[in-house]
């Protein structure tokens, strides 16, 4: 039903671990300068860090998947590496566009920024997003836990199933933005039914050409990949300044930094969100391993 592609491996299908590759260390060096004065120094300085900061994770972990399986995005293709960064600023910028109806996060500080200077630097902050998220989800596949899902259920991707599951996404979407104080969770979920059918019509890679052959193993990397991306996000940002907050009755109680508990279910839809979305956007396939 879609189109092939790198996407059909994981990292363990691949050589043996190499030595540390050195865009680790640099990426480690960076979350190591930016992460205290995010904390020590909010404020003015806080508007340029969030990027190092996030790129230096995405070196790092892309270093990691490297030494453990001998292959990483950045190894196979430095073109797909920039990409993921240019498909996410668009991404990310639909969902500060839904969030305009929802309010359900806002961000604290914003006011001491110039509009041309927060659109360019959140640019430049949302473009972490997806790359961070992938890279994240390509380490995960390099734990043989993550090959118990390679056999599941098969999900026969008919085009019955591919319309139903579209005009359900398109349902979804308009009742979080029609009534968004009952439905604003469905945000997270809403586009993954949208936009799988989308990908699945046109031949971009997808997760339900995946499922049609009971491979789960990018579903489950993703969500979680996207999960502790989730924790990362909300750790970095408790002591910053510029920072956000949420607003998200009625499950505003057992917070992790800023973020209610419940709000973290979020994560798991969000990183299958990001699989359609990339494909979408970017003209060529990227070489994941997811």
């Amino acid at each position: 039903m879609s189109a092939t592609s790198g996407t059909e491996r994981g990292p363990r299908d691949h050589a043996a671990p190499r030595a540390w590759p050195a865009r680790g260390s640099v990426g480690l060096a960076l979350v190591a300068v930016s992460w205290p004065l995010t904390w020590l120094h909010p404020g003015d300085s806080s508007h340029y860090l969030f990027f190092p900061l996030w790129l230096g994770y995405i070196l790092t972990v892309d270093a990691l998947v490297e030494k453990r399986s001998g292959t990483s995005l950045w190894a196979r293709s430095r073109r797909d590496f920039a990409l993921l960064f240019v498909a996410s600023i668009p991404a990310w910028w639909l969902f500060e566009l839904i969030n305009r109806r929802l309010g359900n996060w806002m961000y604290v500080g914003r006011e001491e920024i110039g509009n041309v200077e927060y659109a360019l630097l959140a640019s430049l902050d949302f473009s972490t997003v997806i790359p961070a998220v992938f890279v994240t989800a390509e380490l995960l596949r390099t734990f043989a836990w993550c090959d118990r899902f390679a056999g599941g259920p098969r999900l026969a991707t008919t085009r019955l199933l591919a319309a139903g599951l579209f005009l359900a996404g398109a349902a979804m979407l308009a009742a979080t933005l029609a009534w968004p104080r009952v439905f604003f969770p469905l945000t997270w979920i809403s586009l993954v039914f949208l936009l799988e059918p989308v990908s699945v019509g046109l031949g971009r890679p997808s997760l339900l050409a995946r499922l049609s052959r009971g491979d789960w193993r990018p579903v489950v990397a993703l969500a979680a990949g996207a999960l502790v991306c989730g924790f990362f996000w909300e750790l970095w940002n408790f002591y910053s300044s510029p920072k956000w907050v949420y607003r998200v009755a009625p499950f505003e109680f057992l917070y992790v930094f800023e973020m209610p508990l419940a709000g973290y279910l979020g994560y798991l839809p969000f990183g299958l969100e990001l699989y359609p979305l990339a494909h979408l956007l970017l003209p060529a396939p990227p070489d994941l391993r997811i």
